[in-house]
């Protein structure tokens, strides 16, 4: 839509307005036009919400699941999966609606109004009827409306959120304001340029929409499911090649490809990475921070790189003094109170509240011993200085003036020691104010005052703690060079200052620790080359200018003082003061990744001993070894009573986690042909030595299968041996549980042939047995793989 003209016209028809005013008509016309001055709201309706959750890759797998079911009859079974999909819908739509409410009520805290000049009269209207060309009043305090050019007046602007300058700017006419800045101090007129999304806010909100980056968590259930079905798939069609050839009946081939398809499918995996994610979304709000996609929790336990905002990120985004010079004849304590004298107090100016805030009570000594503020004048842009007169001692009248050095040079006698002082401060991207005292115009320059943003008191502990968890931190800041360089030596960024240029298309992350002068643009395309490097890339910051990388990173992390936009576009927000809920966040990160790549090798181990076992029996004896419903029975008490591990007790990693399927596979498929070997030696003894027909078989293979799944279960879970750790409450639970139900069913032969008692307890033991025999091969095993 073409911005409107925004020098002020009436239409055809409309009564014309004075000079420097829009007309209501002509307001109405143009909000008309050019829509209302707000960002839209880009949430989906709660129906396809809903259906979101049902349409994806990882609920194609249940609803597959479940139409196998019906086609096999087992209604009872379909509907237990069916239930469980809508509860991990349920689970994902809640994550969701509690992350928008809370979006929805920092909209409503940032509502606002402007002061309008229309018809020739001053009014306060909503901001979202702001239009192009209104004239609008920036008093102190005030939120800027919209992007606006200034024509009269001067104001102190704080637009950290949304450039990423530490310091608020001095501006008077011709200077170019943004929506969202805030007025620190005076008042200026400005004419609006932009609304809405034609701001530079809304500029930033519309790349967020351009930004994507597939989960890690979705490409390995893929990866996952793809490696099972090529495997199993290719076993079951070799099962059903023998079957033809050797003239077995289709009545008995379709319940074996019913059997061999439903034991390949892991049913419950994809609904285990949704609880663990939620158990550790649910662990990480008790710890300050709130995920809003549960795929973040997984992210942040393979983030390598972090990028990090300076300006409220890393600093506090409130300015202090860092350093005072003393000139010859003055100390330190007298030139902070020579400023405090020169300085508004009790304002929102933050260069007055900072220097006044340092300033000793005391006297400031014989040059300028101050009793009493006679006069004050505050801070003019024109001049860009402040002074105060006061009594000195002798009741003699004297000056305090504060300001720009280039200003307060042209005053007093040159000096090139003052010079070079307050250069080599500035050098070190500080803000700097020289401060001069004296009675009349006989002025003596006193010092300097330099002031910065601060870092946080627990950056420098981050940086460091990030480094000891193998995580490597860069600065991406909008922010001035020195002044960025600086702020990274204070925190302990490791790396060089990256020059002014394009970001290249791939980046190496050890090439440069520092970011500079970066637009919001940059920041999106810097995350975009370090994933094409091949790292997981986490973004932390808190304006709208960092919304579009916050987005495009796998994990974005808000914090807690971030605008809504930052926090719209986040994985995550920290929901309370300082960094700590980064390293909360990548520690339930890891703890849930283990949890679910122990499920995930359980699940793999799991798929390929019950296939190789239908494999070997059907060629030993010419039949299925198990029927449609003990699978369906197998899977229920195995794969969804196994989903307790998402509780168990594990230990983080100290370096980033990854997936590696194809090892993970490996590892698989080797444990479960140990796991067949041992269940093809408890039916060999079934056959041999008790002469058991195929039907008490099938019960025998059922529960060896269900016993040694709970022996894999407990070697699997831990990457040294196997008491190295104690599981958890839930875990031992449902262990007992799965033994329990299949006991029951094998010897009162529920469902099945009855087998005795002592068979049932054999085997359970046998198991146990082999689950030490198990880890000797595992831990050796996980060592070559590299599986921690």
């Amino acid at each position: 839509m073409k911005q409107p003209d925004a020098t002020p016209r009436a239409p055809e028809g409309a009564a014309a307005s004075e000079p420097g005013s829009l007309s209501r008509t002509e307001a109405r016309l143009r909000l008309a036009s050019t829509g209302p001055n707000r960002l839209p709201d880009n949430a989906p309706p709660p129906w396809r919400a809903a259906l979101g959750q049902l349409w994806a890759p990882v609920p194609w797998m249940l609803e597959g699941a479940i139409v196998l079911q019906v086609a096999l009859g087992q209604f009872p079974e379909a509907a237990l999966v069916a239930v469980l999909l809508v509860f991990n819908a349920a689970l994902g739509l809640f994550q969701q609606s509690r992350a928008h409410a809370t979006l929805v009520a920092l909209r409503s805290g940032l509502a606002l109004t402007a002061s309008v000049r229309r018809d020739g009269a001053w009014l306060k209207v909503p901001a979202v009827d702001v239009v192009p060309g209104d004239t609008v009043k920036l008093s102190l305090g005030a939120v800027v409306p919209a992007d606006a050019r200034l024509t009269a007046g001067g104001v102190l602007l704080d637009q950290s959120m949304l450039t990423g300058e530490s310091v608020p700017i001095e501006a008077g006419p011709g200077v170019q304001t943004y929506a969202g800045a805030l007025v620190r101090r005076g008042e200026a007129v400005a004419v609006v340029t932009a609304t809405g999304e034609r701001t530079r806010f809304g500029r930033s909100a519309a790349l967020i929409r351009d930004a994507h980056v597939v989960s890690s968590q979705q490409q390995a259930v893929l990866r996952v499911v793809s490696s099972l079905a090529l495997f199993n798939g290719t076993v079951i069609v070799g099962m059903v090649l023998y079957a033809w050839h050797v003239d077995m009946a289709w009545v008995a081939i379709v319940p074996l490809v019913l059997t061999a398809v439903l034991a390949s499918i892991p049913v419950a995996l994809p609904a285990t990475f949704t609880l663990a994610a939620a158990l550790g979304a649910r662990a990480l709000a008790r710890r300050g921070v709130l995920p809003t996609r549960l795929s973040a929790v997984d992210e942040a336990a393979s983030m390598d790189i972090l990028c990090v905002d300076k300006t409220g990120t890393l600093t506090l985004d409130a300015l202090s003094v860092s350093t005072v010079f003393a000139l010859p004849g003055f100390d330190e304590a007298q030139v902070l109170a020579l400023g405090a004298l020169a300085s508004a107090e009790g304002g929102l100016d933050l260069v007055d509240a900072a220097v006044c805030k340092a300033a000793a009570p005391p006297p400031v000594g014989p040059q300028a011993s101050a009793t009493r503020r006679t006069t004050f004048t505050p801070f003019d842009p024109a001049t860009k200085m402040s002074q105060a007169t006061f009594e000195a001692t002798g009741g003699v009248p004297h000056r305090a003036i504060k300001g720009a050095p280039s200003t307060l040079f042209a005053l007093v006698a040159p000096s090139a020691g003052a010079s070079a002082a307050a250069a080599a401060l500035e050098g070190r991207g500080l803000r700097v104010l020289a401060v001069a005292s004296g009675a009349g115009h006989a002025l003596e320059l006193a010092g300097f005052i330099a002031l910065s943003d601060p870092p946080r008191p627990d950056a420098a502990d981050l940086v460091t703690q990030l480094r000891r968890l193998g995580v490597r931190t860069l600065m991406v800041t909008g922010d001035a060079p020195l002044t960025a360089a600086t702020v990274a030596r204070a925190v302990g960024l490791e790396g060089g200052l990256c020059p002014p240029g394009p970001i290249p298309a791939t980046l190496m992350p050890e090439s440069y620790g520092v970011f500079a002068g970066v637009l919001p643009e940059d920041k999106y395309r810097l995350v975009q080359a370090l994933q094409k490097s091949g790292h997981i890339v986490g973004m932390c910051g808190d304006g709208a200018n960092d919304a579009p990388a916050l987005r495009q990173a796998q994990i974005g992390i808000a914090v807690s003082t971030a605008t809504d936009v930052a926090k719209s576009a986040a994985g995550m927000v920290l929901t309370g003061p300082g960094l700590a809920g980064i390293l909360a966040a990548i520690h339930e990160g890891r703890i849930s990744f283990q949890r679910i790549q122990t499920y995930t090798l359980n699940s793999i181990t799991s798929k390929i001993l019950q296939v190789t076992l239908l494999t070997l029996c059907l060629l030993v004896t010419g039949e299925a070894i198990l029927t449609p419903l003990l699978m369906v029975i197998i899977m229920v008490t195995g794969d969804f009573l196994g989903m307790a591990l998402t509780t168990d007790n594990v230990e983080p990693t100290p370096t980033p986690n990854a997936w590696r399927i194809g090892r993970l596979a490996l590892a698989g498929v080797i444990i479960g042909l140990c796991s067949m070997a041992f269940c093809a030696v408890v039916l060999a003894f079934g056959s041999y030595r008790l002469g058991y027909d195929i039907d008490r078989l099938r019960t025998l293979a059922f529960v060896a299968i269900v016993f040694v799944k709970q022996a894999t279960t407990y070697t699997n879970r831990e990457r040294r041996s196997l008491w190295s750790s104690r599981p958890s409450r839930w875990l031992v639970a449902s262990s007992a549980a799965d033994i329990a139900i299949a006991s029951t069913l094998a010897f009162a032969g529920i469902a099945m042939p009855a087998l005795p008692i002592w068979l049932v307890a054999a085997t359970l033991c046998s198991a146990l047995g082999f689950a030490f025999v198990l880890d000797a091969v595992k831990v050796p095993l996980f060592r070559r793989l590299g599986i921690r």
